[in-house]
C-alpha cells in the first residue's frame, strides 16, 4: 500500500511539475514575441536602412538655388561661318535681366536685357575654327538658367583654294566651235561664279562650264566663294578668231 500511495504521489508531482514548466515555456514565448515586435525587430530594420542608406545615399533635391526658373535668353546668330574675328550678336531675354555669353564655356561678356527683352552683344572675340556659343540668363540673386541653344560658328579669314585646269590664259581658237569649256576645282562647300553668273560645283568642289565666244578677246573672271564669305579670283582670256 505504501508503494502505490508513493507511485501516486510521485505521478502528481511530475504531472504539476509539467504543468508548471508548460506555464513558463509559454510565458517565455509570449515575453520574447513581444520583445521581438517591440525591440529586436525595429532595431534590425533600422539597421538595414542605415545600411542601405550607406550604400546608396538618397539622391538631393535641388534647391531654388541650384535650379533657378529663370528663362535662358534666345541668341540670334544667321550663319555658320564668318571671316571676321569680331561679330555683333542681337537676342531676346527676360526684361530687367543680365544675359552672360559663353564661347566654348568661357564668359566673354555680360549685357543688360532692355525692358522690351532685347539685347546685343558688340564686337564678340572669335578664334580661328569652330566657335561654341551661348548664353546664359541672370537674375538679381545672381542665379543663372538654363544654357540657350549652342552654335557653332566658324572663323576662318583665309581664301578658297581655285585651281583652272583649262583654258589656258592667252589661248587662241581659230574657227570652229565657238565654245570653251572653264574647268577646275575649289575647296568643297565654296560656290563658283563665272563673269557674275554662279556655276554647278559637285560635291568634291569640281566644275565645268562651256562659255559662248565672241569675236576677239573674251576675258573670264572665276570667282570662289566659301562658306564664310572669303573670296578667290583667277582670270582667263581666250581669243577667237572665226
Amino acid at each position: 500500500m505504501s508503494y502505490r500511495y508513493n507511485s501516486r504521489r510521485q505521478t502528481r508531482k511530475f504531472a504539476k511539475k509539467s504543468r508548471r514548466n508548460f506555464i513558463i515555456t509559454i510565458f517565455l514565448i509570449l515575453l520574447f514575441s513581444y520583445l521581438s515586435l517591440t525591440w529586436i525587430l525595429p532595431f534590425l530594420i533600422n539597421g538595414v536602412g542605415f545600411v542601405k542608406g550607406n550604400i546608396n545615399p538618397p539622391k538631393k533635391v535641388a534647391t531654388d538655388d541650384q535650379t533657378p526658373t529663370l528663362a535662358p535668353p534666345v541668341l540670334n546668330i544667321l550663319y555658320e561661318a564668318t571671316n571676321s574675328s569680331q561679330i555683333d550678336i542681337k537676342g531676346y531675354g527676360t526684361p530687367s535681366s543680365k544675359v552672360v555669353i559663353f564661347l566654348d564655356d568661357e564668359k566673354k561678356d555680360t549685357v543688360d536685357v532692355s525692358e522690351d527683352g532685347t539685347l546685343e552683344f558688340k564686337n564678340v572675340q572669335l578664334v580661328l575654327g569652330t566657335n561654341n556659343i551661348y548664353g546664359k540668363s541672370i537674375n538679381d540673386k545672381n542665379q543663372e538658367s538654363l544654357p540657350s541653344k549652342t552654335f557653332k560658328i566658324i572663323y576662318d579669314n583665309e581664301k578658297p583654294s581655285l585651281n583652272i585646269s583649262e583654258p589656258l590664259d592667252g589661248k587662241e581658237i581659230q574657227g570652229g566651235d565657238k565654245k570653251i569649256k572653264i574647268s577646275g576645282n575649289t575647296e568643297k562647300g565654296a560656290h563658283i561664279f563665272i563673269n557674275g553668273s554662279q556655276i554647278i560645283v559637285d560635291k568634291d568642289g569640281n566644275f565645268s562650264q562651256d562659255q559662248t565666244l565672241n569675236e576677239g578677246d573674251n576675258d573670264f573672271n572665276i570667282k570662289a566663294i566659301d562658306l564664310a564669305s572669303n573670296t578667290n579670283e583667277v582670270s582667263r582670256r581666250v581669243i577667237y578668231q572665226p
